[in-house]
């Protein structure tokens, strides 16, 4: 392979058994259209809003009562102690509280004090002077869950309306330090939310504001491409950052090997599903595509810092320019012999 191979009649193409796209300055933007490969091509988060700074009660919250009255012939209490309690009354499916005498009180989605007043509006027909004093602990749905990836997993109430993901992560002890290219993940009412944790932490903009019944996993970030050939790496390497380019691929790799890589030789294999194959060049026209670079010239560097590696991607640093699509071939079947031979 250190020597130039020469091109061969561009007709060969229809007969091999992938598509090779040399990647250059004028359509590297529209390759970068194409469907993504690996992943959904970018994640999706929740911008940060506000919620209320007061304690809202909620489904399955537990609230406890304290009545007093002071009437000589009260319904509640006696002679000797003039309060009544009801401790643990949990709130129900439908929002309410039992009361004895007032019935069914609806108090959801309001705060303490509120309901407090509501409660003892209800029971005015029936006790004129009673005065209430009421406080709640969250239930489940009103906590969050961190299920991992923290130094502290667990169970963790919503103390008001207006808690954010970085506060419950921190009562959790922080992002545990053992974890590489930590990735945050939010999952809410069946759908799932992703961000990396280095990204989440430098912009305030996605602290976003945490509901009753949300589960967080932190885990490391499991994208990955393969590096392989002339670099004298054959490693899978981890992305560490949210989007990684040709050049930066090449960078991670440990750079070029100037006893064995010839810079011309730059490929990025990647394997799309059969749904994603076009036939109007909007997309690959084979599932199995060979992305060529040049970086050699001012056009294939510029092509190589603006093409997105998309994660099970293969990187090849090759000790031959490549020139056709029989290059192409016979160069990738060289590979897989002595990548067997490792």
């Amino acid at each position: 392979m250190t020597n130039e191979i020469i091109g061969h009649d561009q007709n060969e193409k229809a007969d091999a058994p992938f598509e090779v796209v040399r990647v250059e300055r004028d359509n590297v933007k529209a390759l970068g259209s194409w469907p993504a490969t690996g992943w959904s091509g970018k994640y999706h988060w929740l911008a940060a809003s506000r919620g209320s700074n007061a304690p809202l009660i909620s489904t399955g919250d537990r609230v406890n009562l304290q009545i007093w009255d002071n009437s000589e012939n009260s319904l509640l209490t006696d002679q000797a102690q003039k309060v009544a309690s009801i401790r643990q009354a949990s709130v129900a499916p439908d929002g309410t509280i039992f009361v004895p005498y007032a019935g069914d009180i609806f108090i959801r989605g309001m705060s303490p004090s509120s309901a407090r007043r509501k409660v003892e509006a209800a029971l005015q027909p029936f006790i004129a002077s009673a005065q209430v004093q009421l406080t709640y602990e969250p239930g489940q749905e009103s906590s969050v869950d961190l299920v991992s990836g923290v130094s502290k997993p667990g169970s963790y109430p919503l103390l008001d309306r207006n808690s954010t993901i970085l506060s419950i992560i921190a009562q959790g002890g922080g992002v545990s330090p053992g974890l590489q290219n930590p990735l945050v993940r939010l999952m809410r009412n069946g759908k799932t939310y992703e961000i990396r944790a280095d990204k989440l932490f430098s912009d305030a903009s996605y602290n976003t504001v945490m509901r009753g019944g949300d589960k967080v996993v932190v885990q490391e970030d499991q994208r990955y491409f393969t590096a392989f050939g002339a670099s004298g790496t054959e490693n899978l390497i981890h992305f560490k950052q949210e989007k990684i380019t040709a050049l930066e691929a090449m960078s991670l790799i440990g750079g070029l090997d100037d006893t064995r890589a010839n810079p011309k030789g730059v490929l990025v294999l990647r394997e799309y599903d059969a749904k994603q194959v076009r036939t109007d060049g909007s997309g690959p026209s084979q599932r199995d595509v060979a992305f060529v670079f040049d970086v050699t010239s001012g056009e294939g560097l510029f092509a190589a810092r603006k093409f997105q590696i998309n994660p099970e991607d293969t990187v090849i640093v090759t000790e031959s320019p490549v020139v056709s699509v029989r290059t192409v071939f016979g160069l990738l079947n060289t590979l897989l012999v002595t990548g067997n031979r490792l």
